[in-house]
């Protein structure tokens, strides 16, 4: 099948490689302009344009270049993988787009599905493949697979799982001729959620809450507490008899650490933060 694709991020890479080895033809690649994304004055390409290049794919960064691939080498679908824009409609007009999406839709539509599951609480959450529309993920589906969340579970572990699972569904839905299925599309069913970006806030931990909300915290990443004036990451934990034991720690300015380690060093006071532990 003759494909464009587009994504940005290190998770959208396996699933362009996927459908390389699979047999498609993937005429162009549109993925995010080259930016600075680490420390030095030079800039990188986005995972998926390094992925490309590696695969001697043709890169844009312009998503109306999509319509001249059209209409060049007759492409029958657009695969979209965490892209990270709505696609307008003057190209939805011209070719047929399916996203692999990060839930069970309609909950969790949006930029961060894994990681708002996973902090809910859910016990289930699944991979889409579903028709690309002019809304924020409220196209129909064409198939999808649920995926157990794991009382450990980082989101780092569940966004591989969810990454493994989805690629083959990508792949195994992309197999039947595109118009054997593509009218097909489910409508989803029952209340949409929205997954909202993260912003720091969301990562502080509030004391308040329940072991098991903040353990979740934890869990996906970047959760942080003040001590002693200067902010503290926990970077993993684990709960034990009803209590929130840190496992990693990280002080401000300084390598993560055990907990253990930066307990001892601290020489903590009963009345203080992880003095009672």
């Amino acid at each position: 099948m003759k494909l464009v694709y587009l994504g940005t991020p290190a998770m959208a890479a396996p699933p362009l490689r996927a459908l390389v080895a699979a047999g498609h033809e993937i005429v162009l690649v549109v993925t995010a302009p080259d930016k600075r994304r680490g420390r030095g004055s030079g800039v990188s390409p986005s995972p998926v344009k390094a992925a490309a290049l590696e695969l001697d794919l043709p890169v844009s960064n312009v998503v109306n270049d999509v319509l001249e691939a059209v209409e060049r080498e007759h492409v029958e679908l657009g695969v979209v993988v965490a892209f990270g824009h709505l696609i307008k409609p003057n190209v939805l007009n011209e070719v047929p787009m399916v996203n692999l999406h990060f839930s069970l839709l309609p909950r969790w539509r949006g930029a961060a599905p894994v990681e708002r599951s996973l902090l809910a609480g859910d016990a289930v959450t699944g991979v889409c493949v579903m028709k690309v529309d002019e809304g924020l993920d409220t196209g129909g589906v064409y198939a999808q697979a649920e995926v157990p969340i794991g009382d450990e579970a980082t989101a780092d572990d569940l966004r591989q799982t969810l990454l493994d699972v989805g690629t083959k569904l990508l792949v195994e839905t992309l197999s039947n001729p595109v118009g054997d299925w593509i009218g097909n599309a489910q409508a989803q069913m029952g209340e949409a959620t929205y997954a909202a970006k993260f912003v720091r806030e969301d990562f502080e931990i509030d004391w308040q809450q329940p072991v098991e909300a903040i353990h979740r915290q934890i869990r996906v990443g970047g959760a942080w507490t003040t001590f002693r004036g200067k902010r503290l990451k926990v970077n993993a934990a684990r709960l034990a008899d009803g209590q929130l034991i840190p496992v990693t720690v990280q002080p401000e300015g300084k390598a993560a650490m055990a907990f253990e380690s930066w307990r001892n060093g601290a020489q903590l006071a009963p009345d203080e933060l992880f003095g009672d532990l």
